[in-house]
């Protein structure tokens, strides 16, 4: 790949804000979590709503996420920072007592769902693809929970921010 482009493409990827979101799993392969950068919703049709993240084959989380067939995807409010850290690896924690550090609850299909989290969606795993460096994850999701706390942690320009309301 040329260095520029590759340079370009990273540097203008920074630029885009997107939401905080760590994913975890729990199951016979083990409790893990993940800080993802890349999710989205996918469709609300069908049996069930989709959405989809995308996970470094380097993670840990990756292949507990696959053998255990789900995850929780926890959408993180503005006072959470520490938590994407953490779950993102920026603590040195091991990855099993990363959980020792957060309030969380199993949700009904035992993945765990971080408290004050904005939104936890848990997903039972529709379907994987390899793509390069990343398994792109698509999840059918089988409960919500929502926060009283409606207010997202973002992440753009290689920090945090808070979404603010524009004036009309």
């Amino acid at each position: 790949m040329d260095a520029q482009l590759k340079h370009d493409y990273l540097e203008g990827m920074s630029r885009a804000a997107t939401f905080v979101a760590v994913a975890t799993t729990d199951g016979l392969r083990g409790r893990f979590g993940v800080t993802v950068s890349s999710m989205t919703s996918v469709s609300t049709e069908g049996d069930y709503p989709s959405l989809l993240i995308c996970v470094h084959y380097l993670s840990l989380a990756a292949p507990a996420m696959l053998a255990n067939r789900g995850f929780c995807l926890n959408l993180l409010n503005e006072e959470q920072s520490g938590v994407a850290n953490l779950f993102a690896g920026r603590e040195g924690d091991h990855p099993s007592a990363r959980f020792d550090a957060v309030d969380w609850v199993p949700g009904p299909n035992g993945h765990p769902m971080i408290d004050g989290a904005v939104a936890n969606f848990e997903c039972q795993m529709a379907t994987e693809l390899w793509w390069k460096t990343h398994h792109v994850i698509v999840g059918e999701v089988t409960s919500v929970r929502l926060s009283e706390d409606s207010r997202p942690l973002l992440y753009g320009g290689r920090s945090y921010h808070r979404a603010v309301k524009l004036e009309d």
